[in-house]
């Protein structure tokens, strides 16, 4: 069964730092990521791990945020830097285990309120 667990949201003024973690059990997961789902509007793509280290970062976030991970952990990590009110959401885990000639199954965890304000 897999599992995904977040934790190190919270209340953080602007230009403020928070790192989030996301402990995934049951697999071995390929691509682990962050999304984020705003008030009003679409959840979005924040960044984006492989196995080997390689990342993807949406342009709003790149330069303030830095994804990393742990594979003997099954642990994701996002650390943010330089907060601002429109980074405020509902961040999301998101991890995909490869299958054999089907797309990966996709998995979500149960998301972290970030909160931006002073």
């Amino acid at each position: 069964q897999v599992q995904l667990v977040e934790s190190g949201g919270g209340l953080v003024q602007p230009g403020g730092s928070l790192r989030l973690s996301c402990a995934a059990s049951g697999s071995t997961f390929s691509i682990m990521g962050w999304f984020r789902h705003a008030p009003g509007q679409e959840r979005e793509l924040v960044a984006v791990i492989g196995r080997s280290g390689m990342t993807n970062y949406a342009d709003s976030v790149n330069s303030r945020f830095t994804i990393s991970r742990d594979n003997a952990k099954n642990t994701v990590y996002l650390q943010m830097n330089s907060l601002k009110p429109e980074d405020t959401a509902v961040y999301f885990c998101n991890a995909h285990v490869l299958q054999v000639g089907v797309p990966p199954l996709e998995y979500w965890g149960q998301g972290t309120q970030v909160t931006v304000s002073s």
